[in-house]
């Protein structure tokens, strides 16, 4: 059991931890993006302004930062398991992995799968604080809304179950990337060109499977 553990968590810190950076930063732009957006469109002197807050924060916690977090990190994880597997297949260090007696498929692909479902929905939740910051800051240095018509915003009609369903849509996200890459990546048959092929397959594939399942879960959660 040791060396699966050692291997978790070295997963956990080249899989999650790594990708904190990119998630902060674009969740930061999305957020003030989003109450840019928000703020441009209510025009009308009769819709409060502090919608504007609610809006940038239902979106950030029913999608951006569950799907659009989740298709860029099939882009930044996904290519890079499918190139990583997909290396070590053409190059025969998997085969000689299973010629010492080791699962290769359990001891390589199972822990980045209980690393990607184990840390992302951190990532999320990362995101929703962040791209609501990015957000306050758009209030604070433009004159699309008050700071206080933007928190009262944010305070305003909270539904608690967009967290869950956030984090439930992160889940089944993350073990698509880790999955579809790993299978992409494990069953590569040639040389370094197809492994550079496997790799825009998992990205390409991962990508569809997030679009199709989000909106299945949107359909059985909120519908």
């Amino acid at each position: 059991m040791k060396p699966y553990f050692r291997q978790i968590i070295k997963e956990i810190y080249k899989i999650g931890i790594s990708s904190i950076g990119i998630v902060i930063i674009i969740s930061v732009f999305m957020g003030a993006v989003i109450t840019l957006q928000t703020a441009y469109n209510f025009t009308s002197a009769i819709i409060p302004r502090y919608l504007i807050g609610v809006g940038a924060r239902d979106s950030m916690l029913l999608e951006f930062s569950s799907t659009m977090v989740g298709l860029i990190l099939a882009g930044k994880v996904g290519s890079n398991i499918a190139s990583e597997l997909g290396t070590m297949r053409v190059t025969e260090q998997i085969d000689a992995l299973e010629i010492m007696g080791i699962n290769s498929a359990g001891y390589l692909i199972l822990p980045k799968i209980i690393a990607i479902v184990f840390f992302n929905p951190f990532l999320c939740m990362i995101s929703m604080f962040v791209g609501i910051g990015g957000g306050y800051a758009i209030a604070l240095f433009t004159e699309s809304v008050t700071p206080e018509n933007f928190i009262l915003g944010i305070r305003a009609f909270f539904i608690p179950f967009y967290i869950t369903y956030s984090i439930i849509k992160t889940i089944l996200f993350a073990f698509i990337i880790a999955s579809v890459s790993a299978y992409q990546g494990y069953f590569v048959k040639g040389g370094a060109i197809e492994v550079g092929k496997a790799s825009t397959r998992a990205v390409v594939y991962s990508s569809i499977l997030i679009l199709l399942f989000n909106l299945i879960l949107t359909n059985l959660l909120l519908g």
